[in-house]
């Protein structure tokens, strides 16, 4: 099922709410430094956060559905997209803790690949604009 995320800005440079389909919601901002308010995390932040707590959420589940001992997992993602080449450069960090063994963590190592954004950010995507 696709997800539906409304932002909207209005005349603050640059807060941006953002919400979801059940309620949620969080702001997007600029720093003080390009313009903004920082009020919130910058837009290419966000794409690492969905990133990172996928990654996290679907170890997560899987731990638990198995239950392994996991404690903890952090994820650090590195965000930056390159302007002269065109492209995004995104790299994780995956830390887990916990009495794990080596075949626990590799197993995991494996799912964090199958998380959802992971799989969406190493495939194609299909970007589509609807001018009303």
């Amino acid at each position: 099922m696709a997800s539906q995320i409304v932002s909207t800005i209005g005349k603050d440079k640059y807060i941006t709410k953002i919400k979801s389909p059940n309620g949620n919601s969080i702001v997007a901002d600029e720093p003080e430094e390009a313009g903004g308010q920082n009020m919130g995390l910058k837009p290419g932040e966000l794409l690492a956060s969905a990133l990172a707590s996928c990654v996290c959420i679907t170890l997560r589940m899987y731990a638990d559905r198995k239950e392994w001992p996991l404690e903890r997992v952090e994820v650090t993602v590195d965000y930056e997209y390159d302007r002269e080449k065109g492209c995004s450069n995104i790299k994780k960090t995956l830390e887990l803790f916990g009495e794990l063994d080596d075949k626990q963590k590799n197993r995991l190592y494996a799912i964090a690949e199958r998380c959802p954004i992971s799989l969406t950010l190493s495939n194609p995507i299909k970007l589509q604009t609807t001018y009303l």
